[in-house]
């Protein structure tokens, strides 16, 4: 998860949050009737986007308050964010953000007003997240000769498939990691 409280004050919270997009490997875009009015959430999506075709980064949405609707063909409260903020910028942007959105807005998500219980809802997506984490090797270690194995053996050992609280005890001289 990317937090800006980590930013030392006085700097720009762009490049790294670009670099964090670029370095994740599940980028969950929560869509509000508001979402329109940001470029710079807009241009955070096309920067996900991007990321999705070139990388292969896992995409999912969550709709707060929006019809998915709406966000694909830039339509009601959503559409009218959209505007005004389009109007501020030049038709080439607009043209790509219409784009992403239409994109993002055919991602089958999650839409809160369908959960009553919105712990349950984020319950569900942290699962999901989980599983497809579980699902994906990380590319960390890639360049490493010899900790394919090692990994292995740790995963064999973690019962990933036990749904339940699990403890994990990890032991080593200090300061190796």
């Amino acid at each position: 998860m990317f937090n800006d409280e980590r930013i030392e004050r006085s700097q720009t919270i762009a490049p790294a949050l670009t670099q964090a997009i670029r370095e994740s490997r599940i980028s969950i875009v929560v869509l509000s009737k508001n979402y329109a009015s940001s470029s710079w959430c807009l241009d955070e999506l096309l920067e996900i986007l991007n990321c999705k075709e070139n990388a292969g980064q896992i995409v999912m949405t969550i709709f707060h308050g929006v019809n998915p609707s709406d966000v694909r063909k830039q339509t009601g409260e959503f559409g009218i964010a959209f505007k005004e903020t389009c109007a501020r910028k030049t038709k080439e942007e607009m043209i790509k953000w219409t784009h992403a959105l239409t994109y993002v807005g055919n991602i089958a998500g999650e839409h809160v007003q369908d959960w009553d219980d919105e712990a349950k809802m984020i319950e569900k997506i942290a699962t999901d997240v989980s599983n497809k984490l579980n699902a994906t090797e990380s590319k960390d270690f890639d360049d490493i000769v010899g900790l394919k194995a090692h990994l292995t053996e740790i995963e064999s050992l973690l019962y990933l498939d036990y749904d339940k609280v699990k403890m994990v005890g990890i032991s080593g001289p200090a300061g190796i990691g």
